[in-house]
């Protein structure tokens, strides 16, 4: 069951960034791009810490996002917004910092969830910028995004705080990023 709820984890991931890239070729999706950099990073940085603390069919979600992201993020540079706002520079510097903090530590669990927390930085940005202008972020991405955390979580097939951790956030994030579009939308079809 973990083995099959690993790979469907992989599936969703990696779909999910079917209707970003579609959506920025379209220019309907603007992904944000100090996000998108803060995911690229991370991504690795998480796939490590995963595999270091015996983590192996829930790797499927943190591997393949890894990949979409640094896709997503080149596709960024030229057709995303922001990455120079005072948000995203305060949000990079507080990356920075964490990182830094996560090289002294040298103890995967901590890497873990400094990674969440910088991880959360990125998604903070792109809740700010989808609540700006909600039609620029997929629904379906991150409900695709949200299901591989939910499949992620049960490829852990234990009850394991630190390797739930990960594709739990996922799920989470993926939650607020959809409440954050719904909201949005509903927003804008308000007459004023």
């Amino acid at each position: 069951m973990t083995e099959i709820a690993g790979y469907l984890s992989g599936i969703f991931i990696l779909l999910s960034f079917l209707p970003y890239i579609k959506g920025i070729f379209k220019h309907e999706t603007k992904p944000e791009r100090a996000s998108w950099l803060i995911w690229s990073i991370l991504g690795g940085i998480s796939f490590f810490s995963q595999l270091a603390k015996g983590a192996s069919d829930s790797l499927w979600l943190a591997g393949v996002q890894t990949f979409g992201d640094l896709f997503i993020f080149l596709i960024a540079i030229k057709y995303g917004i922001g990455g120079l706002l005072k948000r995203d520079i305060l949000a990079l510097i507080g990356a920075g910092l964490s990182l830094v903090l996560w090289y002294f530590t040298k103890e995967p669990v901590v890497a873990l969830f400094i990674v969440i927390f910088i991880d959360a930085l990125g998604v903070v940005l792109t809740i700010i910028k989808t609540r700006e202008n909600p039609s620029t972020e997929p629904m379906s991405a991150w409900i695709l995004t949200g299901l591989a955390g939910f499949f992620a979580m049960l490829a852990v097939g234990k009850l394991n705080f630190v390797l739930l951790s990960f594709p739990t956030y996922i799920l989470l994030a993926s939650l607020a990023l959809i409440l954050t579009i719904k909201l949005g939308a509903a927003r804008n079809k308000t007459p004023k």
